[in-house]
């Protein structure tokens, strides 16, 4: 094996793992399609020199592909219109606990994969969403319905004062 060999590995590592990181991306499943396809063709690509390609044109082919999400993503922050091309949208998939079947099917959302992210957040029944939609990240986000929502602090203090109690101060107020 030669150095030369052993240089350019070493090479396309560091270029891969630096191009990574200019790209800003975390893990696979918090990435847009378009990232996506844009880390597997920098992948594809960097391989290109193990098989005898020019390591120079390769990586500033990489480069471009990175400078190119970049500037994608920056223009997605100007123009609302340019964001929904390239990162997608959000879509209501429930709304009063009535199922938005005509999203569900935009999304090719079955009924039982969104049964599946209820359960994971700990929701048994679809009448106990206010709304809930589906995030460009694949994550389901959800507001429930005023009785099912969870009591806070401040709820409970209102609750005792309203009861004729003063609140007494708790550990977590000390601090």
């Amino acid at each position: 094996m030669e150095f030369n060999s052993i240089w350019e590995a070493v090479l396309i590592i560091v270029a891969g793992i630096v191009l990574l990181h200019i790209s800003g991306r975390k893990s696979i499943s918090q990435m847009t399609v378009g990232q996506t396809v844009l880390m597997i063709a920098v992948g594809t690509l960097l391989i290109q020199p193990v098989a005898s390609k020019n390591l120079w044109q390769t990586l500033l082919l990489s480069l471009i592909l990175v400078l190119t999400l970049l500037v994608f993503e920056i223009l997605a922050l100007k123009w609302n219109f340019f964001e929904g091309l390239v990162r997608g949208r959000s879509k209501v998939v429930v709304e009063n606990g009535v199922l938005k079947v005509q999203n569900m099917k935009k999304l090719r959302l079955t009924v039982d994969e969104l049964e599946m992210h209820l359960r994971q957040n700990g929701i048994d029944k679809i009448d106990d969403i206010k709304w809930a939609t589906m995030e460009m990240s694949g994550q389901l986000g959800y507001t429930l319905i005023d009785r099912k929502q969870y009591a806070t602090k401040e709820d409970i203090s209102n609750s005792t004062i309203l009861a004729g109690n003063e609140p007494t101060a708790t550990t977590s107020d000390t601090y």
